[in-house]
């Protein structure tokens, strides 16, 4: 008999012929199609569920707004502009969309593809068990499906390490478009108008920003730009904050540390950082920390130019 891998969790289902072959019914019931649902996580403004889709009869992520925010306009386009995004950017690094509905309560909801994993910010922590190359290939990864993106005129504005899932197969997935930049055809720039009624954790002493009408994503991986909320913001962003991710994984800390939303603002605003090389004993090579540097000078005219140019530089020798 064959010798097959085993699946790394139980929620990967192992798939027999009963279950391939099983009939449609004949009439479809949308009511009754997900079931056994489960949360997995819960954001700032979502939820996430793992369930099972009854008619196809596979595990998928279910993902919907918190309650508080289910009638709130700004957040509902920004819920529905999330899930169009992902769905029409289909790359190998980025999460497959399946379908975009409303739930019996009229209330929006979407479904992907579910991955387990880690993501970046669990490896960095236990980065002694990885090595350079690892990490490096899955920035490379990344900036391919950054590359991707922008090519279709988007903007992701939320890289950060949370956001990074590694998982058992080789998969590299970039997550959670939700706070992606897209343009009108008629050359407006896209933004969101802020609404009142925040509710988050207080901005003061965490890092994470989830106020509406406020900085939205975390700052330390945040571009000078978006700190100061360029309207005028582009794809430079995203490399700046890809670069963020480098600067970690070659020394284990992001250029910009400190123990305040306001403190690190400052710091990505005005200090010049250090290279990575300052921040650790471990030898660096030297075209990964150019490159990590290139992508994070302050004025996005001296960056390096795109995603394409930094994966050119990191599939190099070095």
């Amino acid at each position: 008999m064959t010798a097959f891998p085993q699946p790394p969790d139980d929620d990967y289902a192992v798939i027999y012929l009963e279950d391939s072959d099983k009939p449609l019914p004949e009439k479809i019931n949308q009511a009754t199609r997900y079931a056994y649902f489960k949360t997995i996580a819960r954001g700032g403004k979502s939820i996430i569920q793992s369930c099972k889709d009854m008619h196809l009869g596979r595990v998928i992520c279910y993902k919907t707004l918190r309650p508080e925010f289910e009638d709130n306009v700004i957040e509902q386009r920004r819920f529905l502009r999330e899930a169009r995004v992902s769905a029409m950017l289909q790359h190998p690094n980025t999460v497959p969309t399946y379908e975009v509905g409303r739930d019996s309560r009229g209330h929006c909801y979407f479904t992907m593809k579910l991955v387990h994993g880690y993501t970046l910010r669990e490896i960095f922590n236990y980065r002694d068990r990885y090595d350079l190359t690892q990490m490096v290939d899955v920035v490379i990864q990344i900036g391919q499906a950054l590359a991707y993106a922008h090519s279709h005129r988007v903007v992701h504005r939320d890289i950060k390490t949370e956001n990074i899932l590694v998982g058992p197969f080789g998969e590299v997935l970039l997550l959670d478009w939700g706070l992606a930049k897209v343009w009108p055809a008629d050359g407006g720039n896209g933004q969101l108008s802020p609404t009142t009624g925040h509710s988050g954790k207080d901005t003061s002493t965490s890092n994470n920003i989830t106020g509406q009408g406020k900085l939205e994503g975390t700052v330390t991986y945040m571009s000078p730009e978006q700190i100061q909320r360029d309207p005028d913001i582009d794809y430079r962003t995203d490399v700046f904050s890809l670069g963020v991710v480098l600067y970690e994984a070659l020394c284990g800390r992001p250029p910009a540390e400190a123990d305040t939303v306001r403190e690190v603002s400052e710091l990505i605003l005005q200090a010049q950082p250090e290279p990575p090389s300052h921040h650790t004993r471990a030898a660096i090579p030297r075209l990964l920390e150019t490159a990590a540097m290139g992508c994070i000078h302050k004025d996005p005219n001296q960056r390096i130019a795109n995603c394409v140019e930094l994966v050119r530089l990191l599939q190099q020798e070095w």
